[in-house]
């Protein structure tokens, strides 16, 4: 039992950084359209873990507040 892992489960409204998949599931815009809008040099709401791509809750909120058409 001490080799386990015990597997967290976060809500997504908790977490302070998305997987594509979580920030499409979290905000109703599709995953294309987070990949294209993340992939911009000036994205402020990305971050970069090698490869993976994150998306940083709280900035990809006001993004989206701020915006009127994506």
């Amino acid at each position: 039992m001490a080799n386990e892992r015990k597997e967290l489960n976060v809500p997504i409204w908790e977490k302070s950084h998305l997987t594509v998949d979580e920030a499409a599931a979290y905000s109703g815009v599709g995953r294309n359209k987070i990949r294209e809008l993340s992939d911009k040099a000036d994205c402020n709401f990305v971050l970069w873990v090698g490869n993976k791509r994150l998306i940083k809750r709280k900035l990809f909120d006001e993004f989206l507040g701020n915006s009127y058409s994506i």
